[in-house]
């Protein structure tokens, strides 16, 4: 899974289709999770079209297309209206889908976008295109509106109850469009890290706290300016994080499941619970953080694909 931020030190990568297009060239079975591509600040969804459909031919058909609204501070970075925020993401999605999917040449005349010759030769490898996974924090439009066109929908950062809530809302969605709810329409994302000892996990998973801390402190308007979210959207906002995780402990953020720090035993236990809790189909980990150093990073890796992951199979 990779992303990309601007203007944060959320993440340092800031072109994730790039980043796709050089793990496409150096892996070879490994599904590549794009999570994603801002689209309310992109100019030339045209091109954003193009770059994926690259990258999925590199990878031989691996790309996973994930399309996300960004945060405020990617607003201001690319001098957008935040206003606008909504209304560009999906008229960009639309025209990256038919981009993928409708022969041209073609014209395109919408609300933010135009272009007087649209005629897409790179197109992907997998028809009629990747499949499509959106993140959400605490949008009930963003759930319904995944919901609605089948993409796998992935909360990330927020309580259980919270992701109970807009797995609702996206299987309201999905029912106004006639479509049926799997595991595979669902997923959860955590910032995990394991160790050989319960110790060494435990001073590993202290790094995540910085993600929580410093990344998340601000003036509110710098995540989420006024106009960004609906009423309904600031509302459930507000519920969804009564108090900032920059605000929580170490020891919060563990029994909140925001982080998951330990053996790989007591990791395969939490993640069950994840599962149990949730029903969702995919356990999505962000497992590198702040100052954790590479040796520990890598073994945490290793460990989790030789212990964790073939405990889970059977969960």
């Amino acid at each position: 899974m990779i992303n990309e931020h601007h203007s944060t030190p959320s993440c340092v990568d800031v072109g994730v289709n790039m980043t796709a297009a050089v793990l496409a060239r150096t892996t070879r079975r490994a599904k590549i999770l794009l999570l994603g591509n801002i689209l309310p600040i992109e100019d030339n969804p045209v091109r954003m079209a193009e770059q994926i459909a690259m990258a999925d031919l590199i990878s031989g058909g691996r790309v996973l297309s994930g399309f996300v609204r960004g945060v405020g501070i990617e607003t201001w970075w690319s001098n957008s209206n935040p206003i606008h925020n909504r209304e560009r993401f999906e008229e960009c999605h639309d025209l990256i889908l038919k981009c993928w999917t409708e022969p041209g040449p073609f014209r395109w005349e919408g609300q933010h976008y135009h272009f007087r010759h649209v005629n897409p030769w790179c197109l992907p490898l997998q028809r009629p295109h990747p499949p499509i996974w959106i993140p959400g924090t605490a949008s009930p439009e963003t759930a319904l509106w995944a919901g609605r066109r089948g993409y796998t929908y992935v909360p990330f950062l927020v309580p259980f109850e919270i992701a109970r809530e807009l797995f609702e809302f996206y299987r309201q969605g999905a029912a106004e469009a006639g479509r049926t709810v799997t595991d595979d329409n669902l997923g959860f994302l955590i910032c995990a890290v394991t160790a050989d000892t319960k110790e060494k996990a435990l001073e590993a998973g202290r790094h995540f706290v910085w993600r929580m801390g410093p990344t998340l402190r601000g003036p509110v308007d710098f995540f989420a300016p006024v106009g960004m979210r609906s009423r309904a959207g600031a509302q459930f906002a507000l519920k969804a994080r009564p108090r900032s995780l920059s605000t929580m402990s170490y020891e919060e953020l563990l029994d909140g499941h925001f982080i998951v720090a330990g053996t790989p035993d007591e990791v395969v236990d939490r993640f069950a619970r994840v599962r149990r809790e949730l029903g969702v189909g995919h356990l999505l980990l962000e497992a590198q953080e702040s100052r954790m150093d590479h040796p520990t990073t890598m073994r945490s890796i290793e460990l989790m694909g030789a212990k964790v992951i073939p405990a889970m199979a059977g969960v």
